[in-house]
């Protein structure tokens, strides 16, 4: 199960029965005929809240939804929208059955009763279509990575290190995406719009996205919002912040845009902050936009900015900014053409120089190292590509630049990245043939001559059978857990599991062994689902001035620290 909300999570369950219970409805209430009015205004609601792991023609993050309205009632619908718990623990076939494939149960939806009822006439206009699928002669593989995680005897102490305010009265309270610590503050943000600063004991609102940016798009929520920051490595002295965020569909010309032809659900944006005091404990200064692109849905957006830490002057990477940009959910919604290519963006590493000019829209640099920036005909900009969604990018002490990548239905995964690497999304999720216009649920064993791709493969993979979507760390450089030196921490976005590889194990055409650990808090072993009272956990990491990792539920708004 990828990242998915609330306000979506119940149509996956409603769709999964078109092809897991294949079951039929004698008593359906229907909407005889759906007026227009109707189905475009259910078409807004679905755009916002479902659009980012759902579409009517390829199974995506959750089941393709063409004909869910012919399985179960309208009534159905919306008392599971309004507690989906209370269906369940009613003994309610239909939702038991569903919870074995998705064993997350959503929390109830506020959604009004006028936009349920749009919401179901659009649904209704969309008819199941089958999926075929030509294995050319391939294997399926039903079982990627049998066994790939062993439980290790480390246990690990969470100690609290702060929280952060609500920012929502409703779960997940908080939606903290990244922890960055520099000259001594720990930055923290939360991708509703505020990126806080605690220098003591308590964060503050260092800087408020949306009173700068008055088209910030906060909702719906799922990838979408204030996505990164990152502060140049200079900036005591230049000032120089950088942050991702989301608008509306059409706000402005984007730089890397999507054909007229195809619907676009939103742009991200990469803004440049100039801080007039540095040292100041509130952000206050000017800014301006370094680019706009363009996204198919709210998925897999931009919500990895980031420069390669401890870079030298006259060295190739300093000052140099690495942007992960997500395929925008494009195959699943039937668009794979925009990903995949050197000429384009999507799906794709960058590499720019934000203090450059020669882009082409001469707001930003490329550096002339970057594998493509001679080729007028590809994207100066691209570092590597073929990424479903690069969501966490960090470095090792020995420089190893480490992308970890969520997958479709299949596969999480951890990559070397090395300039011009291709690393084969959609025609592979992992190392595993894809079928990108089929059953995107399947994947298939490599043939023969696949050396003639040149793809490149993970370092360390587990499947969907263990987890469901990576959380990129970092390399342990701390004191404070001697067992973890030398180890690469990270953890399942969803289940909150935490894991650890060798560094040393972190080898191309090699896959490490990944080791999961145990935790305690006050003395008693728990596990973070516990910890912060969800069953989905939102688990992302950080690490803090002396090397110690930071664990971040966004369900709760908590930060920990690891230790002994």
């Amino acid at each position: 199960m990828k990242q998915r909300s609330s306000a979506f999570l119940f149509i996956a369950c409603l769709a999964l029965l078109i092809w897991c219970c294949n079951t039929k409805s004698s008593s359906s209430t229907k909407l005889s005929s759906p007026d227009s009015l109707s189905v475009d205004k259910g078409e807004e609601v679905f755009e916002a809240n479902c659009s980012g792991c759902h579409n009517f023609r390829f199974d995506g993050i959750g089941p393709k939804l063409g004909g869910v309205t012919a399985s179960v009632t309208d009534a159905w619908i919306k008392n599971f929208i309004r507690n989906p718990k209370a269906v369940i623990d009613a003994g309610d076939t239909i939702a038991r059955a569903l919870l074995v494939r998705y064993p997350t149960v959503m929390p109830s939806i506020s959604l009004p009763d006028s936009q349920v009822h749009d919401l179901i006439a659009f649904l209704h206009t969309k008819k199941f279509h089958p999926t075929t699928f030509v294995s050319k002669n391939l294997t399926e593989i039903t079982d990627p990575m049998p066994d790939t995680i062993t439980r290790s005897a480390l246990t690990c102490n969470l100690s609290i290190v702060t929280s952060i305010p609500a920012s929502s009265p409703e779960r997940p309270f908080t939606r903290i995406n990244k922890i960055e610590c520099h000259s001594g503050v720990m930055y923290i943000l939360d991708m509703r719009g505020k990126l806080y600063a605690k220098r003591k004991k308590h964060p503050f609102v260092y800087l408020d996205l949306p009173a700068n940016e008055p088209s910030f798009l906060g909702k719906p929520g799922l990838g979408t919002g204030f996505g990164s920051f990152a502060f140049h490595p200079g900036f005591k002295k230049n000032g120089l912040l950088y942050t991702t965020h989301t608008e509306p569909a059409h706000t402005k010309k984007a730089d890397f845009s999507i054909n007229d032809s195809i619907k676009t659900a939103l742009q991200w944006v990469l803004t440049e902050w100039k801080a007039s005091a540095p040292e100041a404990s509130e952000f206050s200064g000017t800014h301006r936009e370094l680019l706009r692109i363009d996204m198919v849905t709210g998925m897999h957006g931009v919500q990895e900015i980031t420069f390669r830490p401890g870079a030298k002057r006259g060295e190739e990477d300093y000052g140099l900014l690495f942007v992960g940009v997500g395929d925008g959910g494009c195959v699943e919604n039937g668009y794979p053409l925009i990903t995949h290519q050197p000429g384009k963006v999507w799906g794709a590493i960058l590499r720019i120089d934000p203090l450059g000019k020669n882009s082409g829209n001469k707001k930003y640099g490329i550096p002339v190292q970057n594998p493509f920036a001679s080729d007028p005909k590809k994207c100066g900009e691209m570092f590597a590509y073929g990424f479903r969604n690069p969501n966490r990018i960090s470095w090792s002490r020995s420089n190893l630049m480490l992308v970890s990548n969520i997958g479709q239905a299949n596969i999480e995964s951890l990559n070397i990245v090395n300039k011009g690497n291709d690393f084969g999304w959609p025609q592979r999720e992992g190392p595993l043939v894809l079928d990108y216009e089929g059953n995107m649920r399947k994947v298939y064993a490599l043939p023969a001559n696949d050396s003639v791709n040149h793809y490149t493969y993970p370092v360390l993979q587990y499947d969907h059978g263990e987890g469901s979507a990576i959380s990129g760390g970092f390399e342990y450089t701390g004191f404070r857990v001697k067992q973890l030196k030398g180890k690469y921490i990270f953890g399942d976005i969803v289940s909150g599991k935490l894991f650890f590889t060798d560094i040393k194990e972190l080898k191309p055409g090699h896959l490490a062994t990944i080791y999961e650990f145990n935790i305690t808090n006050l003395h008693t072993r728990v596990t973070l689902k516990q910890l912060c009272g969800d069953g989905r956990v939102d688990l992302r990491f950080g690490k803090d001035g002396n090397g110690e990792i930071l664990i971040l539920t966004k369900s709760d708004g908590m930060i920990y620290r690891l230790e002994n």
